[in-house]
């Protein structure tokens, strides 16, 4: 039998060696007729911790290596654009504040 492929979105790096990744999928409503978005989580064991949040990645089926971990990376499709707000402003701030003390 062949391993199952899919591609979706990490949502969390923040274990060590395993991301959490969402596959996004439209399902039919049996009376209305109207397409819901449903989405289907899956740990995935990352061993060079190469992915990151946002990241679409390529995830393959794989033997249980954890209570919850039942696949492995494959490979990372595309990085994530998205920036860090935060970490913008708290380095802008920092070096405002540099300028300031000369």
């Amino acid at each position: 039998m062949p391993k199952r492929v899919m591609v979706g979105v990490v949502t969390s790096d923040k274990m060590a060696k395993t991301r959490r990744v969402e596959i996004a999928r439209f399902v039919k409503h049996p009376k209305y007729g109207k397409y819901i978005r449903r989405s289907t989580v899956c740990y995935a064991h990352d061993e060079q911790n190469e992915s990151g949040v946002g990241d679409t990645v390529e995830i393959i089926e794989s033997r249980p290596l954890s209570k919850l971990k039942r696949w492995s990376l494959v490979k990372v499709i595309a990085k994530s654009t998205a920036v860090d707000v935060a970490a913008l402003k708290a380095a802008h701030q920092v070096k405002h504040a540099e300028e300031q003390n000369k």
